[in-house]
């Protein structure tokens, strides 16, 4: 944790209001990110950034701070992302598939599309621990960490999420073929 962390969760402890508005700012678009990617549906994603941000605030007092903080709220996003699925009672469905279309040029957009209905296919776990691994910059320390699982797990959910979405791209004409 640095200095700047340590100062800001005190004032957070101390309960400054200005303090806990910066710490919303400093997380709140990982947060939400993190949110979105794992439910597919924005409404719900703003409703559990916000919360996971307020809880995170109200549990400060129970942060261990020898490890570092943005984990430790992404960990709540995370938690709070999977009651969210579990209360919908459903697993998100993946994007209906595009037939194939010989001449249609592929803009960014489009590849972006691609990978985020890749993503939405995977298995949840694998999905989450891709997201918090690539899209949020963890080590795999730290994705164990939130996940709760060991670093040998993250490796290979990381391996089997990767060939997965290799596999998916390549179907699609948005990868190289294996050689």
């Amino acid at each position: 944790m640095t200095n700047s962390e340590t100062e800001l969760v005190q004032r957070c402890l101390s309960g400054d209001a200005a303090a806990q508005a910066e710490f919303v700012s400093l997380f709140e678009r990982r947060v939400f990110a993190l949110c979105l990617r794992m439910l597919n549906h924005r409404q719900d994603a703003e409703d559990v950034a916000q919360e996971t941000l307020l809880r995170a605030i109200r549990y400060l007092p129970g942060w261990d701070t020898s490890r570092r903080l943005a984990p430790w709220v992404l960990k709540i996003a995370a938690n709070r992302c999977r009651t969210s699925l579990s209360r919908r009672n459903s697993i998100p469905i993946p994007c209906e598939e595009t037939p194939d279309i010989e001449v249609a040029p592929v803009h960014v957009t489009d590849v972006a599309d691609e990978v985020q209905r890749g993503l939405s296919g995977l298995r949840e776990n694998y999905r989450e621990c891709f997201i918090l691994f690539y899209q949020q910059e963890l080590s795999v320390a730290e994705v164990s960490e939130v996940m709760q699982i060991p670093e040998g797990t993250v490796k290979t959910w990381l391996f089997r999420a990767r060939k997965e979405m290799a596999h998916y791209l390549r179907e699609r004409g948005l990868a190289p073929d294996e050689s």
